[in-house]
């Protein structure tokens, strides 16, 4: 029977098996591939935008104006908050879009002390072209496991997630 080839990780965890009494080299190793994963997924998306005058943060702000409850329009503040930053971040990120025209900035006509924003028309293309670029990211990440391994997996951590919601 051939031997399961190593990844860094099972490199790391044999390098800390024999330090650490108490660790599980089963969930050192489930862990630490999730991060491995994310920090892979993470950098590329930051290395996507290298060399262009827009940023993953204009995507960001922009991907949680499009997803808002009530479509592509919201605060400053609600931005902040969907986004984790303050808001005083959000107001850079927001002078930012609407310098390079890709949102608008208006007092709220019901509530004048309001302020809404809502994305042009290159904001959008901006957030569509991000999506689609991200998506094809992950596909290609996970293109190493056929279609019924991708269902296995989501159902793995389906589980691990439930139980962490205390939903188990």
């Amino acid at each position: 029977m051939a031997r399961a080839r190593q990844d860094s990780v099972d490199r790391h965890v044999a390098r800390w098996s024999g330090l650490l009494e108490d660790m599980d080299p089963e969930v050192e190793g489930a862990v630490t591939r999730m991060q491995a994963i994310t920090k892979r997924l993470k950098a590329a998306d930051h290395a996507s935008y290298a060399g262009t005058d827009d940023t993953i943060e204009d995507y960001h702000t922009l991907h949680a104006l499009m997803i808002q409850p009530f479509p592509e329009e919201a605060t400053p503040a609600q931005l902040a908050d969907a986004c984790g930053v303050t808001r005083a971040a959000m107001t850079s990120r927001v002078d930012r879009l609407v310098q390079r025209g890709h949102v608008t900035r208006e007092v709220d006509p019901i509530d004048r002390r309001r302020i809404l924003i809502r994305p042009t028309p290159s904001g959008r293309a901006l957030w569509e072209k991000g999506i689609e670029a991200g998506m094809a990211r992950e596909q290609e990440a996970f293109s190493g496991l056929t279609a019924k391994e991708l269902v296995a997996l989501n159902g793995l951590l389906r589980k691990v997630v439930l139980h962490l919601e205390g939903e188990d």
